[in-house]
């Protein structure tokens, strides 16, 4: 019996989104799920950075052309992992969610994070290998452009096992939302 699924949406917010690579194409295939999720009454649940940008400010919004609606539960996070010191937990149990769908930014440090933190909280989860992104990055003079680090953490996501759960990195158009009851 499929579990019933939530799109979760990490962190695409206007300040997060500058330089990040093809944010563009990101944010509408990210649209288009939000939609398809909402037609087949799977919750859309948001997640927001509010550490880094102050509340309410231009970059703490959500980047075009998502919108948030009222009944749509959001979760206001201070830490890569969304479910370090927030709500995340309550707010999946309380809609029944066992499957997340996972879409967002950056690919590097809140998506892996939070995917991996789902994994280990006995969540299945599938990563829209198409639908998160991040910026180029340096690490000990080694650059890193933020296509290549999409790319690996689709191949990490891909690849990860926990016993009894289901794992998967999919493009939007191929992702299967399973409704609750």
């Amino acid at each position: 019996m499929p579990t019933m699924s939530a799109l979760l949406v990490i962190d695409l917010q206007r300040g997060v989104m500058r330089d990040c690579f093809d944010a563009e194409g990101v944010l509408a295939r990210t649209a288009r799920l939000v939609d398809r999720a909402r037609a087949s009454d799977v919750p859309v649940v948001w997640v927001q950075d509010h550490d880094d940008f102050a509340e309410g400010s231009a970059d703490w919004q959500l980047a075009a052309p998502l919108e948030r609606r009222s009944n749509e539960p959001l979760v206001k996070k201070a830490y890569r992992d969304s479910f370090s010191d927030t709500d995340l937990d309550e707010v999946l149990d309380r809609l029944g969610v066992r499957h997340l769908v996972v879409a967002g930014a950056q690919s590097d440090y809140c998506i892996r994070t939070t995917t991996q933190a789902a994994a280990a909280r006995g969540f299945d989860v599938t990563l829209v290998s198409d639908a998160h992104t991040t910026t180029d990055a340096e690490h000990d003079g080694v650059r890193i452009s933020g296509e290549q680090i999409v790319a690996h953490t689709n191949m990490y996501f891909g690849g990860l096992r926990y016993p009894g759960r289901h794992y998967a990195a999919e493009r939007h158009d191929r992702v299967e939302f399973a409704p609750g009851p």
